[in-house]
């Protein structure tokens, strides 16, 4: 009987020793992204510098996946001037998944400037897996930093580093129709340079030059001035339903505003938010959720829906310093009501076309594609600031409302919202055509 028992403890003891397969879940991936987010809204990352943040730390992950999985085809030679990444010196001893995650925390890693923040978090994850399978953990990790590395090579030379040294935006006083710094903080215009930033898949920033707005005139019954008065007008009627209207529960849902100016006597500080990026990976999270998508699949939709989104900026941002429109605010102010203010604070950057409408429209096409038509969800995106569910019956749908409710919020012009939700989806479906993924 003792040599029975004196057996089974040895049993006991050997099968805790031993290690056991890794195993990721999708969840892992969607806390990571949650990660990245939070940092990005405790560092303050302009909208244009966030879309950055968000697509290369997915492309590291994708490509990892596609090598792996045969329903996935590489972004190599696709997106502007990728090369393969290298293979694994062991494929049989690499755990593609585990290795995904690793490439896309380590690229993330490189991108924040609270580096100690995810550095916390992976080194959380790390001690774990490395408690579950030693070896396992140790070739996945190295293979997933070497693809990290080879990504960030290739992101050095996307030109975002020498748009650092770049003089700042010179504001044109002498001409009524350009751009002014907007109160309470009255900033200076923000990445002024960024069309120079490299593509990866549009053939230019101007490649998809929206149609000029209508020409500047405060002249009363002209195309702009009517626009103007539009603005004011709806601003009047929405706020004197008060703050229990739609339009304004619209136009707070999809603010969007990572650094919002708040005064208090002679005291300045910032709120914190999520950009229009981050909004659009965040229902990219809810649609995987709700489809059941595995880790592979996830991937591919977050990859795809940053591609789109970082192109839009680009484009859109390659307008805004072009036409070099006058905000709202400033010509209300001065031709029509000097004490009007907008629903939501104006952003330091030229009006023309609508970043959000840009956006928004690029990323609902893509979504779209992956998910289908007519893919209702409710959109939890802004709960965590304290803002209600809203439910939309398809991507689309939900791009029109953040477009509209720039209007709403009295920041944009119609022209800047209609021109550029179509502005986005052009664009959109000009990745879906010419990217290749599955």
């Amino acid at each position: 009987m003792k040599r029975i028992l004196a057996f089974w403890v040895v049993v006991l003891l050997f099968s805790c020793n031993q290690e056991q397969p890794i195993v990721v879940s999708v969840d892992d991936l969607h806390n990571s992204i949650d990660q990245v987010t939070n940092i990005m809204i405790h560092d303050i990352f302009s909208p244009p510098v966030a879309s950055r943040v968000y697509a290369y730390p997915n492309i590291a992950a994708y490509e990892i996946v596609a090598l792996a999985d045969d329903n996935y085809v590489s972004l190599a030679n696709q997106a502007r001037d990728l090369t393969p990444i290298p293979n694994p010196e062991d494929s049989e001893k690499v755990n593609y998944e585990l290795a995904a995650l690793i490439a896309h925390i380590d690229v993330s890693r490189r991108l924040i400037f609270s580096e100690e923040k995810i550095t916390a978090y992976r080194d959380s994850l790390y001690s774990v897996w490395e408690a579950k399978n030693k070896s396992e953990f140790g070739n996945s990790k190295a293979y997933g930093l070497a693809v990290a590395e080879h990504i960030t090579n290739w992101m050095k030379n996307d030109n975002y580093y020498q748009t650092r040294t770049m003089p700042k935006f010179s504001v044109q006083t002498d001409d009524p129709s350009r751009w002014q710094p907007t109160p309470p903080a009255y900033m200076d215009g923000i990445e002024p340079h960024w069309n120079k930033i490299r593509p990866f898949v549009i053939d230019s920033a101007s490649q998809f030059k929206p149609t000029p707005p209508p020409p500047f005139s405060m002249e009363k019954g002209t195309d702009f001035y009517n626009e103007v008065k539009e603005v004011y007008d709806i601003s009047m009627d929405i706020t004197k339903k008060g703050d229990d209207s739609e339009e304004i529960a619209i136009a707070q849902f999809w603010d969007c505003n990572p650094y919002v100016s708040v005064t208090r006597g002679h005291l300045m500080f910032a709120t914190k938010k999520i950009s229009p990026g981050a909004h659009w990976i965040g229902i990219t999270k809810i649609a995987s959720k709700m489809t059941n998508s595995d880790f592979s699949k996830t991937v591919y939709a977050y990859t795809k829906t940053s591609i789109a989104i970082y192109d839009a900026f680009i484009s859109c941002w390659d307008e805004k310093y072009r036409s070099n429109l006058i905000r709202p605010e400033t010509l209300i102010n001065e031709h029509i009501d000097e004490n009007w203010k907008p629903v939501l604070q104006t952003p330091p950057f030229p009006e023309y076309t609508s970043g959000h409408s840009v956006v928004s429209g690029a990323a609902a096409t893509a979504l779209t594609e992956i998910f289908g038509d007519d893919f209702a969800f409710a959109d939890d995106t802004e709960v965590a600031y304290g803002l209600p569910i809203r439910s939309f019956a398809s991507f689309n749908q939900a791009a029109d409302e953040a477009a509209i409710s720039r209007m709403y919020g009295g920041i944009h012009y119609r022209t800047a919202v209609d021109i550029g939700v179509k502005q986005g989806r052009d664009l959109g479906k000009f990745v879906l055509d010419n990217l290749k993924m599955n």
